[in-house]
Order: structure tokens, then C-alpha cells, then sequence
């Protein structure tokens, strides 16, 4: 695996998570467009700001996986699934760079270390 490339993939989704989580957080501050005195638009600009706080949500929560990745890629752990121990497939990775889970144990189909199945 090309762990620079991989490296710099991840280091870029960063700065775009980053760009995206500060432009939604000052968008519901209102830094560039105050809330309106009419009332109806009030009622808009606060449905959108529901939308905001969903992306700025959700970029830092993709934000933080991918922190994670580029951790475990400096550790060399990052073909290493966090619950089997087993390898990420390269194409799982290569869609799902973030990832710390192989197919397998991110669809379930594994038991949780400690856990065995029902009736095994």
C-alpha cells in the first residue's frame, strides 16, 4: 500500500471536513446574513439552520474517523480491523478511506471479540 498517497487522500478530506464544519458553524452564527426582521424569513432561516447543524455535525464526525485513520496509518495500524485483527480489504479502504473495519465485521457477520453466537 502506498501509505503516502493514502497520507495525503486523507490529509486532504481533513482540510475539506475542516473548511466545511467552519463555513456551516459561521453560516449559524449568521456572521454574513443576520436574521431578518420579517418574521416568515426568520422562520426559513431557522429550518436552514437545522440543515447546517446536520452537515456541520456530520463533517465532524467523518472529520474525527479520518483524524483516526491518519493516526493509525503513523502507527502502521491502518490495514488492521479494530475488531477481528484481520486485513481491510484494499478496495474497502480505497472507497471508505477512513475505515477501521474490515467488510466482514462492518456488515456483522463477525462475533465481537469475547462473543460467540447464539447456539455456537
Amino acid at each position: 500500500m502506498e501509505t503516502d498517497a493514502v497520507r495525503e487522500r486523507l490529509l486532504k478530506r481533513r482540510d475539506e471536513l475542516r473548511q466545511r464544519a467552519s463555513d456551516a458553524s459561521a453560516d449559524l452564527r449568521h456572521e454574513a446574513d443576520p436574521l431578518s426582521a420579517d418574521f416568515a424569513e426568520q422562520v426559513t432561516q431557522r429550518e436552514n439552520d437545522d440543515v447546517l447543524g446536520a452537515i456541520s455535525h456530520s463533517a465532524r464526525a467523518e472529520l474525527q474517523q479520518v483524524e483516526a485513520a491518519l493516526r493509525r496509518l503513523a502507527q502502521g495500524r491502518y490495514t488492521t480491523c479494530a475488531v477481528c485483527g484481520g486485513d481491510i480489504e484494499p478496495e474497502r479502504l480505497a472507497a471508505v478511506p477512513y475505515t477501521d473495519k474490515c467488510r466482514a465485521c462492518a456488515e456483522g457477520a463477525r462475533p465481537m471479540p469475547g462473543r460467540g453466537r447464539p447456539g455456537g
